[in-house]
């Protein structure tokens, strides 16, 4: 008995010893490094991205418009089911480190051959009442069996722990999702207020033009306009009339396109769009960058991918080494049911240890171990790229607010003026020391300067929003 033990002592050793030709392998470690602010003389440590976006948005339609989002859009509710998955992986890998116990029954029978061993020693033998072998012997048997590998290299832990890692990152991306899903939301909110708006200019300048038609047609009746100046006049004020059902079908699609993100059938939104050119964006705080660490759901999601993916490099290291594992069972069998339970003679218990390690034809090992590193070094640079890609982000939108803000100055004031000189031009053309042109051309730049003044405003309102995103916010 004790040479038995030594040589599987011996064995195993020489299994470890082989299991040592581990390919080597280069693990990247992450350069999470980020300049000290966003932009000189810009270090605050407040950060807008901690406000949650029921405080962040005041208006009363769009925060019951994200309200229904965030519980009914069908990506947050197809991700929730991706996340259950995720949990479910976790209860699975942990109980692959816990023993199995089964129950199992079984009924069989064979004819054993008499001029064979086995058929020679049932001839030899006799049944307790002295009743010599069935001809048919049957093998009925039960009882419960198990089996339990020893877990000695944290093989089954580590893909335990995996799981929950992956379990983590899947929660944080439906947080990412939840952050651009209002963000989606918000902008095609501010979007439908700013065709609302660009259809109310489109009505006041078609009242305006028809008021400049009548005046025309008027001064032809005295002789002091001629019938170019009727049809151009009337030409101008049709083509804004066609525009009027171009803003209208885009304020249809954008209505469709925020029911779609609610997850519903198109129906009206309410929105209140007279206020519109009053809305003061928000003043942001943008702290420091190191906080996009913390705040952005989709960095967050990269590192727990970067920890899984290097966890797993060690579950594919495990593979080389031995396993241990055990197997167990107690149970009752005969060739008869009369004598199945019958104790202690059908009692029959089994314990039994393997060892396993491979030898030969490693290559599918050694080719999960090489993936596993390559997959680590993967998530390295895509949680770099993500990191790269958040500090971006959040610098393009402090200088396009900047950009935006100094843009929406000098186009109101170009609006101003325009408005002002279509008075003038009317009364220069009303005492003939203008031409109709003249009066048209105003009124179509004072057209075009409201459009791009609704614009702008538009685009300030956004770049909120998306600072807001970018900066981790929206997801509490």
């Amino acid at each position: 008995m004790i040479k038995v033990f030594h040589l599987m002592v011996l064995g195993v050793v020489g299994l470890m010893l082989q299991s040592c030709g581990i390919p080597e392998l280069t693990i990247k470690n992450e350069d999470t490094h980020l300049p000290d602010r966003f932009k000189p003389g810009l270090s605050i440590q407040e950060n807008t991205a901690k406000v949650k976006w029921r405080d962040f948005f005041d208006d009363p339609n769009l925060l019951s418009l994200i309200d229904i989002a965030v519980v009914n859009n069908k990506e947050v509710n197809i991700m929730m089911q991706r996340i259950s998955v995720a949990e479910n992986e976790i209860q699975s890998r942990k109980g692959a480190y816990l023993p199995f116990v089964n129950f199992g029954t079984g009924v069989g029978g064979d004819k054993i051959g008499k001029f064979t061993r086995l058929g020679a020693v049932e001839e030899s033998l006799r049944l307790p009442n002295d009743q010599a072998f069935p001809t048919f012997l049957g093998d009925y048997q039960f009882g419960l069996f198990s089996t339990w590998e020893i877990d000695i290299w944290k093989k089954l832990r580590n893909s335990a722990q995996v799981a929950v890692l992956e379990y983590m990152a899947s929660s944080e991306g439906k947080n990412f999702l939840i952050t651009n899903l209002v963000a989606e939301v918000a902008h095609a909110y501010y979007e439908l207020m700013a065709l609302d708006n660009q259809l109310e200019n489109l009505e006041q300048n078609i009242a305006i033009q028809q008021n400049g038609l009548e005046m025309v047609k008027q001064l032809q009746f005295y002789a002091r306009a001629t019938t170019l100046a009727v049809k151009r006049y009337e030409a101008e004020v049709a083509k804004n009339q066609g525009k009027r059902y171009e803003i209208k079908q885009q304020i249809t699609v954008v209505e469709n396109r925020i029911n779609f993100l609610l997850g519903r059938v198109p129906q009206p939104i309410q929105r209140a769009s007279t206020g519109f050119m009053d809305i003061k964006p928000k003043l942001i705080q943008a702290g420091i960058p190191s906080q996009l660490l913390q705040n952005r759901p989709d960095i967050r999601k990269a590192e727990l991918e970067l920890s899984a993916a290097k966890l797993n490099i060690e579950v594919a290291r495990a593979n080389f080494y031995p396993s241990f594992g055990i197997k167990a069972g107690i149970g009752f069998d005969a060739f008869a049911l009369k004598y199945l339970i019958n104790t202690p003679e059908s009692l029959a218990a089994m314990v039994a240890g393997e060892v396993a390690a491979p030898l030969v034809n490693k290559n599918a090992i050694i080719a999960e171990y090489k993936n596993a590193n390559a997959k680590q070094i993967q998530a390295a640079y895509e949680y770099e790229q993500s990191i790269i890609n958040a500090y971006t982000e959040v610098a393009n939108q402090l200088s396009n607010i900047d950009n935006l803000d100094k843009n929406y100055n000098l186009r109101r004031n170009q609006v101003d003026s325009l408005v002002q000189s279509i008075e003038v031009a009317t009364q220069l053309f009303k005492s003939a020391r203008t031409d109709y042109l003249d009066v048209l051309l105003t009124q179509r730049d004072a057209l075009d300067a409201k459009r791009e003044l609704i614009e702008t405003k538009q685009k300030q309102i956004i770049a909120m929003v998306d600072i807001y995103k970018s900066l981790g916010g929206g997801w509490q």
